[in-house]
């Protein structure tokens, strides 16, 4: 069960997809227009209600570019989640009445533990990002920041209890439906640390250690690559790459920006000041480029693309990170908001980026100078060579077989 944007989704396709080969029989229960990434996966699907893509193009959605901060950011986030959340749950509830287990990812875990006890079934967490607090570095969804060993921790569990407002009319809802007693979140939540609820994270340990100040049952298992049932490059990119030196790719995924010709302008400025060809994803922010050095795609599996990069410039999602390290390429993140900041650094602290340049800051000058340095400091490129070769030898689909065989 998930919930969110695609890359909220994708890396689950792949997940479930390993799930049903070892025997499993999987259902994937997310926003309906997600239904085509499992297509030929052996993954049943369960659709919820609500267009992400739809809900962050209204004028409640284009309310969050006014928010420049990742506190100010998270606060709107979480108004708009509340509200909508328990639309979510009828489904949720349906969709878990018909299993034996739930593998619940951070955005609905608070809901979907309350429907998993309720109706007396185990869960595991199957979390996309380190949220638990940690003294060792700051918030995940607050970006890069670091507020320093203790306080790191503090703030990791203010920004917790800020999470677990989006769920604070739809669990008692839930519990009391399931014939489950009241409680309050916080008492919640501290009786799942108690009992050591089992969380498994999606990344590599190579990319985010395990912090060692995690209690036992919250465990790093590795990357979980999405499902492509078609990974081939389609003849026109294929002929793009054929005619010319390796391009740089550059999308912001599921990200929006408040004027997406102008980025895209700025792109492709930044590009050919650095001698540059281009392939323009276009996303949801719309991004675009017409001319014979500039190739505009839509959706393309990502593992057949990055391979033939001499840079991935994005907006450091986790699943975009994810991507660009497995192939190998050095990267120039542009985060927009929340995690991808984090990501953004971890990047830049393994070599395999020169710098992060957050969007709402980015220039023609400093992105082509990034650019520069990024395919033409073979640092990075043999930085990033040595740590995709690396993760992609890593298992992250064994950890996760454990930890369902261990549910019973």
């Amino acid at each position: 069960m998930t919930a969110g944007s695609r890359g909220d989704v994708a890396p689950f396709t792949g997940l479930g997809h390993g799930l049903h080969r070892a025997g499993h029989d999987v259902t994937l229960v997310t926003h309906t227009r997600f239904e085509p990434l499992v297509a030929g996966s052996g993954v049943r699907f369960h659709p919820l209600p609500i267009d992400p893509q739809a809900e962050l193009r209204s004028p409640r959605g284009s309310a969050l570019h006014r928010s420049t901060t990742g506190a100010g950011k998270l606060v709107r986030v979480v108004s708009m989640a509340r509200a909508l959340v328990g639309r979510m749950t009828e489904d949720l509830v349906a969709a878990a009445r018909a299993s034996d287990v739930l593998l619940l990812a951070g955005a609905v875990a608070p809901l979907g533990v309350a429907v998993a006890e309720g109706l007396r079934l185990p869960s595991l967490g199957v979390y996309l990002q380190p949220l638990a607090p940690t003294v060792e570095f700051g918030p995940p969804l607050l970006g890069d920041r670091s507020f320093g060993g203790p306080a790191n921790r503090l703030v990791g569990h203010g920004v917790t209890l800020a999470v677990e407002q989006v769920f604070s009319s739809a669990v008692p809802a839930v519990r009391a439906r399931l014939g489950l007693p009241a409680a309050r979140p916080g008492a919640l939540r501290r009786e799942r640390e108690r009992r050591g609820w089992p969380v498994q994270h999606g990344f590599s340990p190579l990319v985010v250690p395990r912090p060692r100040d995690w209690r036992p049952g919250l465990d790093v298992a590795g990357y979980w690559w999405p499902y492509d049932a078609d990974p081939r490059l389609p003849e026109e990119v294929r002929a793009f790459l054929d005619a010319g030196p390796p391009p740089v790719f550059v999308g912001l995924g599921s990200a929006t920006v408040p004027d997406a010709r102008r980025t895209s302008e700025l792109v492709v400025a930044a590009l050919r000041r650095a001698g540059l060809r281009g392939v323009i994803q276009r996303g949801w922010g719309g991004l675009s480029a017409d001319a014979d050095d500039m190739l505009t795609v839509g959706e393309v599996a990502h593992s057949a693309l990055f391979p033939h990069m001499a840079a991935v410039v994005h907006h450091a999602g986790a699943g975009t990170t994810a991507a660009g390290l497995r192939a190998g390429v050095p990267a120039v993140p542009l985060p927009v908001q929340f995690d991808e900041g984090f990501w953004a650094s971890r990047l830049v602290a393994l070599g395999v980026a020169p710098c992060a340049l957050p969007v709402r800051r980015v220039t023609t000058d400093s992105l082509a100078a990034a650019l520069a340095r990024a395919v033409g400091d073979p640092v990075h490129r043999a930085r990033a060579e040595a740590l995709g070769a690396r993760i992609r030898a890593e298992d992250g689909l064994g950890p996760v077989l454990a930890a369902v065989g261990r549910l019973g």
